[in-house]
């Protein structure tokens, strides 16, 4: 089985973000889609930062969803710098003002009927809050969290492409070499009863491919491809600082 990415190197094209941004009426179908999308991925994020914040595990989902619908009723969506556009930094900016404005949370949501946000699974977005340090700040939690949605949305894409390729059982005996470990590829070899050399190519190319599918997902939250490079380096340094407070 071949990881190499089935996309090449084109231009920076327009994200979902870049969309959302160039876009003055929110009413517009895709920009609309564009931003549900943005939010469906960012959900996990956001009620972290609340649940740290003392709110209610019910009072957390409830501001997610109210907040989210606020964004389509929010001019300053239009007015964001499109030259210096992140959506990770502008969303928790957004927040931060949602929450100081005391919002309607009824009001908004009988306003929001044609923003549908696909929720998390509460149960595990809980459990992930439980693994992490106790005295983290909200907006730590916050990075964490987008930063692991990153890799876990990332690996998905994978794994369903290895899926309809019916090689889910080679994509999950290859995926914990994705973390750098070589030690244990000759008992994955072993495993897969298939020689150490072709592991270690397969290894390779599914670190190429994964490599491409963050790039993927960082690039629809960025307007410009400079920004895909800087924030896939901030990625790295917020894993790398979540796994030494481990």
């Amino acid at each position: 089985m071949r990881f190499d990415s089935d996309r090449a190197d084109f231009p920076f094209q327009t994200t979902r973000w870049s969309l959302v941004l160039s876009v003055q009426d929110l009413e517009n179908s895709e920009a609309r889609d564009a931003l549900a999308e943005l939010c469906n991925t960012y959900w996990r994020p956001i009620y972290g930062f609340l649940r740290r914040r003392k709110y209610s595990h019910h009072d957390a989902q409830d501001l997610t969803q109210s907040f989210f619908v606020s964004l389509l009723h929010n001019e300053s969506i239009q007015q964001a710098d499109q030259t210096r556009g992140r959506f990770r930094s502008y969303l928790l900016g957004a927040l931060t003002k949602f929450l100081a404005n005391e919002w309607d949370r009824q009001h908004a949501q009988k306003r929001g009927g044609h923003l549908e946000i696909h929720s998390l699974d509460a149960e595990d977005a809980e459990k992930f809050l439980a693994q992490l340090p106790a005295d983290l700040p909200a907006e730590t939690i916050y990075e964490v969290s987008w930063a692991d949605t990153t890799v876990k949305n990332a690996l998905k894409k994978l794994r369903d492409k290895a899926s309809a390729r019916g090689r889910t059982g080679l994509f999950d005996a290859l995926q914990v070499h994705l973390t750098g470990d070589e030690s244990s590829q000759e008992q994955t070899a072993k495993t897969l009863g298939l020689p150490v050399n072709a592991v270690h190519t397969l290894v390779h190319r599914l670190r190429r491919a994964y490599r491409d599918a963050l790039r993927d997902e960082i690039a629809e939250t960025v307007t410009t491809s400079t920004d895909i490079d800087e924030e896939l380096r901030y990625l790295r340094q917020v894993l790398e600082g979540a796994r030494s407070r481990d």
